[in-house]
């Protein structure tokens, strides 16, 4: 597939496993409703992965050494200027940046995307997958926006693009944006493939690299991406950061993100009441305000944690436990685990899944009160992938304890499970055993609605 790993070290069998990264929270532990306590299993790092021990040390030793940025002569103000400019740099080689890219901190992928609408030229058209989380997919509503079909394999998300990018104005500007990784399957996107249609009909494009940069590498020279986003939460370091990191041309021409302290070089007042504002032309054009020094200092620590691990270690390992669970949800008839590009697709530790004549709500809910995993159901804030892959159409999830959906009906909501570089083994063999038992057995607690939420009932 086309990110900057080899596709084979995501199905042949590993040579080098790493063990799991220290991450906060491993030791913790919650009550379950049958009585007792165990070990929480997070497998929920799609949405929030937990943060590394080493990110956490890091914070910590600077914490003491906290102060503003950009603004102050003092000793730890300097200080963490410094601090916050090496870590605009650790990023930019974390992500193979080119000569001349610019790294801009932002508070999310969410918010990098928008960033990114904000600065599009005039009349730009944009070209975007149903299958985006709406991360990348809702914020281009001021630009021309065409919303491609979801693919069923590689090959055919490059020609849907191709097709599309040749009916398009050529002479006016273009953007393509594309995820890396599926936040709902884990499968792994044809990004150079997709970034070479795209220059190839005169557009750019933007790489959604949230569940991407977490689990390989990312580089933007050899995937040959103009753009690309992610969050720090997502990247073991959630402190409210992201980044937006490329090329400089459409940022700086662009208005300020937002406007205020930080993006302006000089303001003077004009003869006429008026104000006349002088903008950076660096990435603090869009970065106004105090910026999040922790949050973005957590990022580049953990963009050395990850590389100094050794991400084909880490992937080798992350494959082990992602054919641990695939083989196990197959092991139970009731289970459709949901893919757009099939079983041999490579994929991250991203799994989605129903289970037949089950509330997705009340299975999450059992998984949780009765064995202390948490994992996550819904729609996953990609709800046109999931309904495509459910072939269901807009509805309100159902009522805890009933039936999503009758045996043979569609289901309306799926459940999720996702893991990383700090799983242990132990979580997703537990998680596995519990599916199995839950299916089997049902659950052994009764559970009633509560604020739209599946809980048990005291």
């Amino acid at each position: 597939m086309s990110v900057s790993v080899d596709a084979a070290a995501c199905t042949s069998a590993p040579t080098d496993i790493a063990a799991p990264l220290p991450v906060l929270g491993r030791d913790v532990t919650v009550p379950l409703v049958t009585g007792g306590e165990v070990t929480y299993a997070a497998l929920d790092y799609a949405a929030s992965a937990p943060a590394l021990q080493r990110v956490w040390d890091d914070v910590a030793a600077y914490a003491p050494y906290y102060g503003s940025v950009h603004r102050g002569a003092g000793y730890l103000s300097q200080l963490s200027t410094d601090l916050f400019e090496n870590s605009r740099k650790t990023v930019a080689e974390f992500l193979d940046c080119r000569e001349g890219d610019q790294v801009v901190f932002t508070r999310s992928t969410t918010d990098s995307l928008n960033l990114l609408a904000a600065a599009l030229p005039a009349d730009c058209q944009v070209f975007v997958f149903e299958t985006e989380h709406h991360a990348s997919l809702l914020p281009w509503r001021d630009a021309r926006v065409t919303y491609l079909n979801a693919p069923r394999t590689p090959d055919e998300a490059v020609a849907t693009l191709e097709r599309a990018l040749a009916d398009r104005d050529p002479y006016g500007p273009a953007l393509v944006c594309v995820t890396g990784a599926s936040n709902v399957t884990g499968e792994l996107w044809p990004v150079r493939e997709l970034a070479a249609a795209a220059h190839a009909h005169g557009a750019r494009i933007v790489l959604d690299a949230a569940q991407l940069a977490p689990h390989h590498p990312v580089s933007v020279q050899d995937l040959d991406v103009d753009w690309v986003a992610f969050s720090g939460h997502k990247l073991y370091a959630p402190f409210g950061s992201g980044v937006l990191a490329g090329r400089s041309d459409w940022l700086t021409e662009a208005e300020p993100y937002l406007a205020g302290g930080g993006a302006s070089r000089k303001v003077a007042r004009r003869a006429d009441g008026g104000v006349d504002v002088e903008w950076h032309d660096s990435a603090a054009r869009h970065e106004a305000g105090s910026p999040n020094v922790i949050g973005v200092y957590s990022i580049a620590s953990a963009c050395k944690a990850l590389t100094e691990a050794g991400f084909d270690s880490l992937v080798a390992r992350e494959q082990e436990l992602i054919r641990t669970v695939r083989d196990g949800l197959a092991a139970v008839p009731e289970v459709k685990v949901l893919s757009l590009f099939g079983d041999d697709a490579p994929r991250v530790g991203v799994i989605s899944f129903v289970v037949e004549g089950w509330n997705s709500s009340h299975f999450a809910a059992a998984l949780s009160a009765e064995y202390g995993i948490g994992v996550r159901d819904g729609l996953f804030c990609a709800h046109p992938l999931v309904r495509t892959l459910l072939g269901s159409d807009p509805q309100t999830q159902g009522e805890c304890g009933a039936p999503e959906a009758a045996p043979g009906e569609k289901s309306l909501n799926a459940i999720r499970v996702s893991f990383g570089a700090g799983t242990p083994d132990e979580h997703v063999e537990r998680f596995v055993a519990a599916v199995t038992e839950l299916v089997r057995d049902g659950a052994a607690w009764s559970y009633r609605t509560e604020q739209g939420r599946c809980v048990p009932a005291s």
